[in-house]
């Protein structure tokens, strides 16, 4: 059974500064992702990759279709929702792997991946030991723990937003370049942890621009250019 399903997806922007013209992104989009799958977002520059990441997200408000998300024993109609519902599904069902890492200045680098744990429940010192596993793996040394991560490199602040995207068991992942500004080393390490969420059961929806992190983990590939045209790949 999916974890995620999408039918008739349509996004178009307005620019006002056109005299309200409506740039149509997405049209129609269809697709679904099960448990254990990996589906990757492919398409020309502009195709709408990112808008319908986005939209899967919930911060795009689509003007039609549905997305549909399998959350704890429930279905939530994302489109329609309200916005208590969604930031709970955000919480609890979906995670978003972004280019960008946006937290609260000043805080320490180990709080800012153990907090979704313990705002789920995860006692802190738990959150903290996963937290601090996540970290070295992803090769952030543990002297930089305490700081927070806007004094890092961007590289860095890239790692410890995915640490702290996998700080959570969450059964849908949405991954936006998440290996972007990283270096070799650093990028096998994130692909490995990410492959690990796969086998484990975590439906995935990525963007991977470098092809071979997308070969290594995507199970589909799904062209946002040609609406519903998903393929099966070996990964």
């Amino acid at each position: 059974m999916p974890a995620l399903r999408v039918s008739g997806l349509t996004k178009s922007f307005v620019v006002h500064a056109q005299g309200d013209l409506a740039l149509p992104v997405l049209r129609d989009v269809a697709l679904a992702v099960s448990p254990g799958e990996c589906l990757a977002l492919v398409g020309p520059s502009g195709s709408g990759k990112s808008t319908l990441l986005r939209s899967l997200y919930g911060n795009y408000r689509p003007d039609a279709g549905s997305i549909r998300v399998r959350h704890g024993a429930d279905w939530v109609e994302l489109v329609r929702a309200e916005p208590r519902t969604v930031l709970d599904v955000r919480r609890r069902t979906l995670g978003f792997v972004s280019q960008f890492l946006r937290v609260i200045p000043r805080v320490a680098t180990i709080d800012v991946v153990a907090e979704p744990a313990i705002r789920l429940g995860m006692n802190a010192d738990e959150a903290h030991r996963r937290a601090e596993f996540l970290l070295g793996v992803l090769g952030i040394p543990a002297k930089l723990w305490s700081l927070p991560p806007a004094t890092f490199s961007g590289g860095e602040q890239q790692r410890v937003n995915i640490a702290r995207s996998l700080s959570v068991d969450y059964p849908v992942l949405l991954l936006d370049e998440p290996t972007a500004s990283l270096d070799p080393a650093n990028r096998d390490g994130v692909v490995e942890l990410i492959h690990q969420r796969r086998e484990a059961g975590a439906a995935i929806v990525g963007i991977f621009h470098d092809v071979s992190v997308r070969d290594a983990l995507a199970t589909r590939i799904h062209d946002v250019a040609l609406s519903g045209n998903s393929v099966g790949v070996h990964a």
